[in-house]
């Protein structure tokens, strides 16, 4: 990386991180470009080179932490030997790890209004299509391992039905007053396992099939 490119990098992280800072400092948004770039110490100018409004700033902190949690979960040597069931199940625990790092502005962001909003905040969009890439691979590994079951209509909606798993356990961590916040950790090893329960093949998978050989013996 050349030191331009450096430089660059340590700029993005400091507008970030100068957006958290103040957001949990006053509660709301900088009242303008002009004045956050002076806080910061910077130009203007330098702030576009980055983002162009605060809302690519939000969008940032959801790929930042996605990307973080995908490094850290990735770079686990036992990660390769995991099922589908046990690589979903990493996700999501890797996941509330960097989401605790960012508590205090999550909370102050989305803690009242995520609850009230039934629609998905559009700064989310960036992290859940990587979360779809993601997770894609995995409902593949597990089609190929057998651990999840190939339903015509149905298959091609496990990813969505997955991203509204990642909201569910989002919302559910942040209302979550247990110690260590234990009620999530069962929240997700609940809702992951009943996920794979209902992907995977089951007696009426079974019975279909049976049904299909019996007919096709006649």
């Amino acid at each position: 990386m050349t030191e331009k490119a450096k430089s660059q990098k340590t700029d993005k992280y400091k507008i970030i991180e100068g957006y958290i800072n103040h957001i949990l400092e006053t509660g709301s948004e900088p009242v303008s470009v002009f004045k956050f770039a002076k806080d910061l110490k910077m130009q203007e100018a330098a702030f576009y080179e980055h983002f162009t409004n605060f809302g690519a700033i939000k969008k940032a902190v959801w790929e930042m932490i996605f990307d973080r949690t995908l490094t850290d979960l990735e770079g686990q040597e036992v990660y390769k030997s995991y099922s589908a069931r046990e690589k979903l199940l990493g996700f999501f625990f890797t996941w509330i790890e960097e989401l605790k790092k960012r508590r205090s502005y999550l909370l102050a962001v989305y803690g009242e209004n995520l609850m009230k909003d039934k629609k998905f905040p559009a700064e989310l969009k960036g992290f859940k299509s990587e979360f779809k890439t993601f997770v894609n691979e995995i409902i593949m590994e597990g089609k190929e391992t057998d651990e999840i079951a190939e339903r015509p209509y149905i298959t091609d909606r496990y990813d969505e039905a997955l991203w509204l798993q990642v909201m569910f356990v989002f919302k559910f961590w942040l209302k979550d007053d247990s110690p260590a916040f234990e009620k999530t950790d069962a929240a997700i090893e609940k809702s992951v396992n009943l996920a794979f329960d209902l992907m995977g093949k089951s007696a009426l998978d079974s019975f279909v099939d049976f049904s299909k050989f019996l007919f096709q013996s006649r």
